[in-house]
């Protein structure tokens, strides 16, 4: 990376470090802004220092909350993987989007992957292409496989590094990981994570020039519980351990301390980031997103508990209760954004798409779920609120809920009609959801239902199982 030589500005104190903004953040003013979307995987609202944590050390994000915006009630796309990129691709919630849930297909390879999307959903990436971005997709991407019209290169990316699949995302030790639609072969000797931000880092080198859109998908915290030489750190010993044994994943004798050390791992590689953007003189003028596809897991010895990962909220990831798919979100974008400021906007993944169209002076496609959060970021102009929030899910015996007015009604056993029951709590008193009121409140569950059940349209390739003789 080039050396810093430029002639200093400025220099303006964010926090208790100093930022020395050089004459290229002054002339990048005018510029399309660069985006980065940084989306850990399976990240818990509280495993972040800025969200509440005590044991885990994340300054680097912690110093972005304090240089720009933390949300207090941003939610993920889904409860899994495969739908929530899904949303956040295509601006619409999962009663739309074409993938609903996570499902496994074999590749032309040999090699499992999931299924695609397919080629009439516009993604975000490429509304961007048109407003001539550079844009890549670095880590997991998910949406499809080798081939398939839902490879990245084919949804919007010039440039794709990483896992395609969920299945070979389970190890950070993978036989091999793509680049573009070529297959780089790893052997299982590499640390994947490493890679991925090399990659990505270098991506930021080579396009600093030109407005781009890097969307980065760390597989970081996502099980298997590993790092590289057994590098703990200050955790090594810090936790009173359970031993993971297996099976499904690697057996871990330290799987507390391992979980930290990995989300202190990516904490790192953030300020990797940003420290480039401060090098390439392109910091001030780029918009940095940081938050995780849905809620904490409990796979590969991980005890979400222990580490207080889901923080105030029930739940972890496959449930729709707040622990789920409330998700960290915090956004940093000197030139337009005030510092240290939190944003009670109740917002989700579908709505970056439109953000991103407001930013850049692209029409929003009129079948959109999401609304721009632009004004809630800047604090200028008027800020539209959601009339709810919906999302389903499909394991589990079948999961819908819906949000309006913090009112939350959640539909359990969707696919055993005789069985099917609802939840109802109030999240302005209870955002724990501690307190389940379903039968105090008949009218309120009544009306939430009735939006719950428009806000779903069948879909074949995802149907509930008493919509499958359709």
């Amino acid at each position: 990376m080039k050396p810093i030589t430029n002639t200093l500005i400025a220099c303006t104190l964010i926090g208790s470090s100093t930022h020395v903004v050089k004459a290229e953040d002054t002339r990048s003013a005018g510029k399309q802004p660069n985006i980065i979307y940084i989306m850990a995987d399976d990240l818990g609202i509280g495993d972040l220092g800025c969200y509440g944590q005590r044991f885990i050390k994340t300054p680097a994000i912690d110093q972005m909350a304090a240089n720009g915006v933390r949300f207090a009630q941003h939610y993920s796309g889904s409860t899994v993987s495969a739908p929530s990129r899904c949303s956040l691709m295509t601006g619409k919630h999962t009663g739309h989007t074409y993938i609903r849930g996570n499902k496994g297909v074999k590749g032309e390879d040999g090699f499992p992957y999931d299924f695609a999307l397919k080629a009439g959903e516009t993604t975000v990436a490429e509304i961007a292409q048109r407003h001539n971005y550079i844009t890549a997709c670095i880590g997991k991407w998910g949406l499809g496989s080798p081939g398939s019209e839902g490879h990245p290169n084919k949804k919007g990316f010039d440039y794709f590094f990483g896992y395609l699949g969920q299945a070979n995302a389970h190890r950070y030790y993978p036989p091999f990981l793509f680049e573009n639609d070529q297959k780089v072969i790893l052997n299982k000797e590499v640390y994947s994570h490493d890679l991925i931000m090399e990659k990505a880092l270098t991506f930021i080198e080579k396009n600093s020039e030109a407005p781009f859109f890097l969307y980065l998908t760390p597989t970081i915290p996502h099980a298997d519980l590993i790092v590289p030489n057994n590098e703990l750190g200050e955790y090594d010993g810090m936790f009173d351990e359970k031993p993971y044994p297996g099976p499904g994943y690697t057996p871990q004798p330290k799987p507390r301390a391992t979980y930290a050390a990995m989300v202190s791992r990516l904490d790192r590689d953030v300020n990797r980031i940003m420290e480039l953007l401060k090098e390439k003189g392109i910091y001030e003028n780029t918009l940095v997103i940081f938050t995780s596809d849905n809620g904490t897991h409990k796979e590969g010895g991980h005890d979400p508990d222990a580490l207080d990962s889901n923080g105030a909220f029930r739940g972890c990831k496959r449930d729709l209760y707040e622990g789920g798919i409330r998700t960290p979100f915090v956004v940093q974008w000197p030139a337009r954004i005030q510092k240290g400021t939190v944003s009670y906007h109740i917002s989700a993944f579908w709505d970056f798409l439109p953000t991103v169209c407001e930013i850049i002076g692209e029409s929003i496609p009129v079948k959109m779920d999401g609304i721009s959060y632009l004004p809630a970021l800047t604090g200028e102009g008027e800020q539209k609120q959601h009339d709810y929030l919906y999302w389903e899910f499909h394991e589990e015996g079948g999961k819908q809920a819906i949000l309006k007015d913090n009112w939350k009604l959640i539909r359990l056993q969707v696919n055993n009609p005789e069985k099917t029951y609802y939840e109802l709590y109030n999240l302005n008193a209870d955002p724990a959801e501690q307190l389940e009121s379903s039968a105090q409140y008949p009218g309120k569950v009544r009306e939430l239902k009735e939006i719950m059940d428009k806000a779903h349209t069948y879909s074949p390739i995802f149907p509930f199982q008493h919509e499958s003789q359709k």
